[in-house]
C-alpha cells in the first residue's frame, strides 16, 4: 500500500525544487556553481530536474516567463501521470475497504495483493503480487470482501499461485447457517456457460436443504488450507436424485470470480471460529400490504363494489 499523503508532499517538494533552479538558472546564467547544483540534484530529484532543464532550455535571458509556465505544468502532468500508477484506483479502494471489514469481523490477518495474471491451463488459477518475502505460504485461505476466492498452491518470493474455489479439484468444507450442519462443496471447473455454481453435498441424509441457505467454511486441520467461517455463497437450487445418499444442491458463491481484484491472503487464523457472524444478511421478503376496509350501516355502495373486512353489529331491537 502507498501513502498518497507522502507521495503528494514528494510532488510538491519536486515542483518547488524545479521552479528554484528555473529561478536561479535564468537570473545567474550557466556559472559554475549553477551547474554544481545541477549534479546534485540529478541524482537526489531526478524527475524535478528534468523538469528544471527542460523548462530552461525554452527560455532564453530575453524571453519571457509564459513558456517557463507552459513546460513546468506539462512536467508536473507528467510526474502525476508517473506517480498515479503506483496508487490504488478508487474501485481498488473499496475493494480494500470491503476485504478488511471482513478480516476484522472474522479475526483475519490478511496480506492483501492484487491479481495480476489468471491461468490459460484446465485449472482455475491467478497470480497475486504478494509472496514468501511478505510472510505468505502455501495451503493458506485467500478471501476479498465477498467472501472466499481459493487457496495458495505455490509461493514465490513476491508471487503466489492461487487456486480458485471454482476449480474441478477444488473441494471445501462447509457449514450451513444456522444449524452447523457439515458438508463440503467443488467446483465446476470452466464451464462453456461462463456460470460458477459450486455443487453441494452434506453428510446427514436427513437434512432439508432450501434455497436460500447459507454456506461459510468450516475448519480445517490446523486451518490449513481453510480457515472457519469464511462465507461460501447460498443455495439456489436443490439437485437430489434417487439412489442419492445424501443431499445434493448448488450453491451460488459470493464472489464474482469474473471480477476478482484485491484480495487478502490469510496468514494467521482467528483465535476462535467466527462461525456465521461473517455472513452478510439474509434478504427478506417484502410483506404484502393487507388493506381492510368497514362498511358504515347505511351507506350505499357503488355497483359493482366488494368489501372485506368486518363490518359492525347490526343493533339490537328493543322491546
Amino acid at each position: 500500500m502507498h501513502d498518497t499523503r507522502r507521495t503528494r508532499l514528494v510532488l510538491g517538494v519536486l515542483i518547488v525544487v524545479a521552479l528554484l533552479l528555473i529561478t536561479i538558472d535564468y537570473r545567474d546564467g550557466g556559472s559554475p556553481l549553477i551547474r554544481g547544483i545541477r549534479a546534485v540534484s540529478t541524482s537526489v530529484f531526478g524527475g524535478a530536474e528534468t523538469a528544471a532543464n527542460s523548462a530552461s532550455s525554452l527560455v532564453g535571458p530575453g524571453q519571457g516567463g509564459s513558456s517557463q509556465v507552459r513546460s513546468l505544468q506539462q512536467e508536473v502532468v507528467r510526474l502525476r501521470a508517473q506517480l498515479s500508477h503506483a496508487q490504488l484506483s478508487q474501485a481498488q479502494y473499496a475493494q480494500l475497504r470491503r476485504l478488511l471489514s471482513i478480516a476484522g469481523k472474522g479475526g483475519y490477518r490478511v496480506v492483501a495483493a492484487t491479481v495480476i495474471a489468471t491461468g490459460q491451463g484446465f485449472q482455475q488459477t491467478v497470480t497475486l503480487d504478494a509472496g514468501s518475502r511478505d510472510g505468505v505460504r502455501a495451503r493458506e485461505t485467500v478471501l476479498n470482501g465477498q467472501g472466499l476466492v481459493g487457496e495458495v498452491t505455490a509461493v514465490g518470493p513476491s508471487t503466489c499461485t492461487v487456486m480458485l474455489a471454482t476449480d474441478s479439484s477444488a473441494q471445501v468444507g462447509i457449514e450451513l447457517a444456522p444449524g452447523g450442519q457439515l458438508g463440503w462443496v467443488t467446483g465446476p471447473g470452466k464451464t462453456a456457460s461462463g456460470t460458477a455454481e459450486l455443487t453441494l453435498q452434506v453428510l446427514d441424509t436427513h437434512v432439508a436443504l432450501t434455497p436460500g441457505q447459507q454456506l461459510v467454511t468450516s475448519a480445517s486441520v490446523h486451518d490449513r488450507p481453510y480457515v472457519p467461517g469464511v462465507p461460501v455463497g447460498t443455495v439456489s437450487r436443490v439437485v437430489n436424485r434417487a439412489g442419492t445418499l445424501t443431499a445434493r444442491a448448488l450453491v451460488r458463491p459470493y464472489v464474482n470470480f469474473a471480477s476478482l481484484g484485491v484480495v487478502g491472503i490469510v496468514i494467521e487464523p482467528p483465535k476462535r471460529s467466527p462461525r456465521f457472524s461473517v455472513l452478510p444478511p439474509r434478504p427478506h421478503a417484502t410483506p404484502t400490504p393487507t388493506v381492510t376496509v368497514t362498511v358504515t350501516p347505511g351507506a350505499r355502495q357503488s355497483p359493482g363494489s366488494t368489501s372485506s373486512g368486518t363490518a359492525p353489529a347490526s343493533p339490537t331491537a328493543g322491546g
